[in-house]
């Protein structure tokens, strides 16, 4: 999974590398989980592209990219850029709305007691509605919006950037069966969690996920195959992880037969759970239908629950913290616990360790450092983030040139705004964390790494 950009990992929930079973608690105040889950949700505002909202919080941002698309005749405006560049990337920008979609889904009445449930469904909303645009034919997928290689040779803000705004597709000849399928996972979960609320919005979304998932099936093949280009940003280890996601996203939508036939022949070996790794997400969802009733608990998809719990058993840094909350809940519905050996951990050890894990995020570790902005007394001030490092807009009209902006690059100042919920890459093995604008693999933050921590602080709030 090594993309040569480090912080590209699902990692910003796995800053301690931490055992579940050998973690003591570091000394520190308790964080804010009312605090940081505003915040996170706040982020997404702030990586928003195209023609922003009337009620967009996040003011030191503008309209941005709002040509996008013009050069193939379709609207590719909307979405959110991946990290601290102006790229739009489909793979991680639809694995992005899935953990929103998810959070969501899971965890809709604790966003809803914290006041942040109409925040989360407009970020996942930002972005469904971008992905549902870029579906611009039965077979054809918009994948990536800018060039990666002309974005990081220049320093400028999203609403200066004048840098090639190339979109690439996947269609039948070129196929991106990767990146296919998890649009299709990302535009079914955001049906079902828009299904009580919106159903007419819901059904178009999920219209886009049949044919998405049927395009991915028809015509297989790694999207960097077709759009070289993002190979060295976003390529992806393969495909069986994507279309087993998908299809399980699509069942859970649907109750469809073809659907719950290809999770109940599809498992996956326990691995990590990443942008480009959803097999542990994907035998999540098959083993709360089992613990459900709605599928038996026998061939494979007892072995995707198996599969599942061998690794919560054995995961020893935080990438998995939303599957061991959703799966302590549901062991917790069904009235069961999850062995581990010779040890019998019931639901509520789970989520202790999830607690845990995210406290390490917002502060209780050796440097009691929040790696979450804006949360806590001391958190990084100089964000890998070009949009936040610049002056805003508003304030400061005259245009940013592409070489022009790195003299705020090296600046030894704090970022003139405050990026309020982006979660950066983290420390080092031994603890260490360098604040510093240009160390992008410690200070840059991503939708990947943010995204899957809010419906975790929607339930941690709960208890």
């Amino acid at each position: 999974m090594e993309m040569g950009r480090v912080v590209r990992l699902l990692v910003a929930v796995g800053l301690a590398a931490l055992c579940c079973v050998t973690i003591s608690p570091c000394d520190g105040q308790q964080p804010d989980y009312r605090a940081a889950l505003e915040s996170s949700l706040l982020y997404f505002e702030g990586q928003r592209s195209g023609r922003l909202p009337p009620d967009q919080r996040v003011t030191w941002r503008g309209d941005s990219a709002l040509a996008d698309g013009s050069d193939h005749g379709v609207d590719l405006t909307g979405g959110y850029y991946d990290s601290g560049d102006n790229v739009k990337f489909g793979l991680p920008m639809a694995f992005t709305v899935t953990m929103l979609a998810w959070s969501v889904a899971e965890h809709g009445r604790a966003l809803a007691a914290a006041g942040e449930l109409q925040h989360a469904l407009a970020a996942v909303r930002w972005g469904a509605d971008y992905l549902a645009r870029a579906h611009a034919a039965d077979e054809v997928l918009y994948v990536q919006v800018g060039d990666g290689d002309s974005d990081h040779s220049c320093w400028q803000r999203p609403e200066d950037m004048d840098t090639p705004r190339t979109a690439y597709a996947v269609d039948a000849g070129r196929p991106g069966s990767d990146v296919a399928a998890e649009t299709a996972a990302a535009l079914a979960a955001a049906a079902v969690a828009f299904q009580q609320l919106d159903a007419p919005y819901a059904a178009t979304l999920l219209q886009h996920a049949e044919k998405l998932f049927s395009f991915a099936t028809n015509h297989r093949g790694l999207y960097q195959n077709s759009v070289p280009s993002v190979r060295a940003f976003y390529g992806s280890s393969g495909d069986e992880d994507e279309l087993f996601w998908a299809a399980a996203w699509l069942y859970v939508a649907t109750g469809g037969d073809d659907y719950k036939a290809y999770i109940s022949g599809h498992c996956g070996a326990q691995q990590s759970f990443s942008w480009d790794n959803k097999f542990v997400g994907a035998q999540t969802l098959v083993a709360k239908l089992i613990l459900e009733g709605k599928l038996p608990n026998e061939g494979t998809a007892a072995e995707s629950k198996s599969n599942l719990e061998q690794f919560l058993c054995n995961v020893c840094v935080t990438t998995a913290t939303f599957v061991l909350v959703a799966h302590a809940d549901h062991l917790a519905a069904a009235g069961a616990t999850l062995q581990c050996g010779g040890a019998v951990l019931p639901p509520s050890d789970l989520l202790a360790f999830a607690r845990q894990q995210v406290d390490y995020i917002l502060g209780k570790n050796p440097g009691k450092m929040s790696y979450m902005v804006g949360q806590g007394a001391t958190f990084p001030t100089k964000v890998h983030h070009r949009g936040a490092s610049l002056p805003c807009i508003k304030s400061d009209p005259a245009k940013i040139t592409c070489k022009g902006g790195f003299n705020y690059l090296h600046k030894d100042a704090p970022n003139p705004n405050v990026f309020a919920g982006a979660i950066v890459g983290g420390p080092d093995e031994n603890d260490q964390y360098n604040d510093t604008r240009e160390n992008y693999q410690q200070a840059e933050p991503s939708t990947v790494t943010v995204a899957p921590i809010v419906g975790v602080l929607a339930r941690l709030l709960q208890n």
